[in-house]
């Protein structure tokens, strides 16, 4: 267990580095822009630091990346499930009332019977789409 979390740690590193490598920034620029000090942000890179979800969006933002992504390769979100169920979703919002949800599926069920009839076939939507990832998540 402690050598999987070691693992990740140093892979999320290893990401960050790259990530570093591919912009053509710096450490210390990164650092700079990050609002962390060398040491520590090289500490981050060699996966001898555990970092905060606030330091990974501070990092993310100065890497021009989603802070998602980091948030991931750390373990402190799952990664996105392929085989999300929208009605299941729909029936678990509890900001909704009973009725709302009714509707709400009818309204997702007619769609999806009237593109089956006529064979509409749909966009794939990127994960994510339509969130966005500036707080970092309770954890």
């Amino acid at each position: 267990m402690k050598d999987d979390l070691d693992r990740r740690w140093q892979d999320l590193g290893e990401f960050i580095r790259e990530q570093r490598n591919v912009g053509q920034m710096s450490l210390r620029r990164l650092a700079d822009l990050a609002g962390v000090s060398n040491p520590y942000l090289s500490q981050i890179e060699r996966g001898l630091r555990r970092p905060s979800a606030e330091i990974l969006q501070q990092i993310a933002r100065a890497l021009e990346i989603s802070s998602e992504s980091l948030y991931i390769r750390a373990g402190i979100l799952d990664p996105p499930s392929s085989t999300v169920d929208p009605i299941v979703e729909i029936r678990r919002d509890q900001s909704l009332t009973e009725e709302q949800r009714k509707s709400l599926i009818r309204i997702y069920e007619s769609f999806r019977r009237e593109n089956e009839l006529t064979g509409v076939v749909a966009a794939p939507v990127a994960p994510g789409a339509g969130q966005t990832a500036d707080q970092p998540p309770a954890v």
